[in-house]
């Protein structure tokens, strides 16, 4: 399966959205940008980008996209979170607002901001399961920190002995941003889920 026979979506409303874009059009994939509910049937799979949780909590439940988002990946359509898309996705959240906007579909709990705030961002190398080519170079931004682990979590990659990138049967998700360095291979190896996925399902 060519990488032009996929369509993927990057979640739109805040936040790092276009750096994804991009790495995914250097790669050959026509991807949208998505902001409304009917843009969901478009794709095969979607990216939720680092940014501002809360905010893009917020925005996806006045804009009513947060229903048709959450069933898009409970029936098994790839999803990779990245940062405070890993927050949003995630199933039991501390350090939030009271009824901090989540998907609850990823089983992990986290701490928005446990790394710290801005000040305290930092970059590392660490190697991750699956994807080759030795280390990753990992951009850590007011990056949340994975508190436990529950049934179904599978760990790709930890870095000073916390895990830092996590999959969960089509869910990929990761503390860092990707999508900030020029190592594009952890958007390959989402792509290569939602090539799978859609081997399944026609």
């Amino acid at each position: 399966m060519d990488n032009n026979t996929i369509t993927a979506g990057v979640l739109a409303l805040q936040g790092s959205f276009l750096e994804h874009r991009l790495v995914l059009e250097k790669m050959g994939i026509h991807t949208i940008e998505v902001r409304k509910p009917c843009q969901l049937n478009l794709i095969q799979g979607i990216i939720i980008p680092g940014g501002e949780s809360t905010t893009m909590g917020k925005l996806l439940n006045s804009g009513e996209m947060m229903a048709p988002l959450r069933e898009l990946i409970s029936r098994g359509v790839p999803a990779m979170g990245t940062c405070a898309g890993m927050i949003l996705l995630s199933g039991n959240i501390s350090g939030g607002i009271l009824d901090q906007p989540s998907l609850g579909l990823l089983n992990i709990d986290i701490s928005r901001n446990g790394y710290g705030r801005q000040k305290e961002s930092f970059e590392g190398d660490f190697p991750i399961t699956d994807i080759g080519g030795g280390s990753f170079h990992g951009v850590f931004i007011r990056a949340p920190i994975i508190n436990k682990l529950h049934n179904g979590i599978r760990v790709m990659a930890t870095f000073g002995g916390r895990p830092v990138a996590v999959r969960q049967k089509n869910i990929l998700a990761t503390s860092f941003h990707p999508e900030l360095t020029a190592d594009d291979r952890i958007h390959k190896y989402f792509i290569e889920m939602i090539k799978e996925y859609m081997g399944k399902n026609g």
